[in-house]
């Protein structure tokens, strides 16, 4: 008798059905099961925010999340924030790009997904608001000036329609 678990979940608008065993992290799921390799696996206890994915429109830590917790739900990992007709990337993508927000890329995932969310509830941050929603997210390599630099970007870009 198998005590693996049937879940049906919606990840950046294709919906999947898996069978898995329960303790299965929705991180790996996405890794492994659906091959979405752009959310990244750090600290594995939720402090590093190199995970973090959108459920249901709200940032969470796929490591610290189970791919059955997702059943239903539906999930937008760092892959799905590109535009599927025309392959652009998301402003935020396209500002972490510009304004060299990324080093080594293992935090720029969750960074990128922290900042859709900010942006999406505050279309206008100032640094204080960036470097609070920014917080969980760990990166060893660029001091934050760029990154935070990126998220005001995109901010402009996106408050300008673009």
């Amino acid at each position: 008798m198998s005590d693996r678990q049937r879940v049906r979940v919606t990840v950046n608008g294709a919906t999947y059905e898996r069978e898995v065993e329960p303790r299965l992290t929705l991180v790996d799921f996405l890794r492994h099961e659906l091959q979405l390799v752009g959310t990244h696996v750090g600290c594995e206890h939720g402090i590093c925010g190199a995970c973090t994915v959108m459920i249901d429109g709200r940032s969470a830590r796929a490591c610290l999340t189970l791919a059955v917790q997702a059943d239903g739900a539906e999930v937008t990992t760092v892959e799905g924030l590109r535009e599927r007709d025309t392959g652009r990337l998301h402003p935020v993508q396209q500002a972490f790009v510009d304004e060299h927000g990324m080093q080594c890329g293992f935090c720029t995932p969750g960074m990128i997904m922290s900042s859709v969310e900010l942006l999406a509830a505050n279309p206008d941050p100032t640094e204080a608001e960036i470097k609070e929603a920014l917080g969980g997210n760990l990166c060893r390599c660029t001091g934050y000036r760029s990154i935070i630099a990126s998220v005001r970007l995109a901010a402009e870009r996106m408050r300008a329609g673009g």
